[in-house]
């Protein structure tokens, strides 16, 4: 009985941490270049059913009977497909076509600088006439920080990231792509850092001026997968009551059996 409280157990934190992802999908639904989470679910693993050696018997491994493992949440991935593009004509908003990433400075606590990778292409002009995202983060271009004269009268940025101020080129949008997204760690809500094992390919990205890329959260199909997994997670909790009842039952009623 005691296994069906710690199976119910399971399911139920199963489906919290789904929950978990999915509110958060639904927070950043108008986020720009947000990309949603989804969760897989699996069993625990085997040996976690494997009795070792302790002091009641000489060493060995052993099964400890047939027992239902419960579930637990396999891992938590990013969905990378692209977003729909809005037109916003504004000269600093920049959208994606395709894949790739726009390279940005990010500045620590501490004032280290790193490079973190971001499709939120939301940027405006400083007065010293860098390009910088909503958090001050400057954007790379191929000789530094992305600079463009202030008293420019027109700025075009090509499809190809090439950037021209009245005409003359300035400098080009530094874009970067992996060869696989499963070596990308999310940073915040919208930046991602490569980890080891991640290697760059060449771009296949067409650069937007004056578009911005939305989440790529279905709000709809999110409301879905609510009410699913909240209606799993009732299902578990109720194993879990009545497994309880059961035991109570066993303990007050059963002794009393003559």
């Amino acid at each position: 009985m005691l296994r069906s409280l710690y199976t119910g157990w399971t399911g139920m934190y199963n489906q919290q941490k789904r929950l978990d992802v999915i509110s958060n999908n639904m927070a950043n639904s108008t986020t720009v270049g947000f990309k949603k989470e989804g969760a897989t679910s699996q069993t625990f693993d085997d040996v976690l059913a494997i009795k070792i050696r302790d002091s009641s018997e000489a060493w060995r491994q052993r099964s400890v009977g047939n027992l239902e493992l419960g579930v637990k949440i396999g891992e938590v991935y990013t969905d990378f497909s692209q977003g729909s593009l809005r037109e916003t004509s504004n000269d600093y908003d920049l959208g994606l076509d395709g894949k790739g990433f726009f390279t940005v400075n990010v500045t620590d606590s501490a004032g280290n600088t790193y490079e973190r990778y971001t499709r939120a292409g939301s940027f405006h002009i400083t007065n010293d006439g860098f390009i910088v995202d909503a958090e001050g983060n400057h954007l790379q271009g191929e000789s530094g920080d992305l600079q463009v004269p202030v008293d420019a009268g027109t700025v075009v940025i090509d499809t190809d990231g090439t950037v021209y101020a009245d005409r003359e080129r300035v400098d080009k949008v530094t874009i970067k792509d992996f060869e696989d997204y499963n070596y990308l760690k999310k940073y915040r809500d919208t930046y991602y850092q490569p980890v080891a094992g991640a290697r760059e390919k060449e771009p296949d990205a067409m650069l937007r001026q004056g578009y911005l890329e939305q989440a790529n959260v279905q709000v709809v199909n999110e409301m879905v997968d609510l009410i699913a997994t909240t209606r799993a997670y009732e299902a578990a909790q109720k194993v879990v009551k009545t497994a309880d009842s059961t035991l109570e039952l066993a303990a007050s009623s059963v002794g009393r059996v003559q």
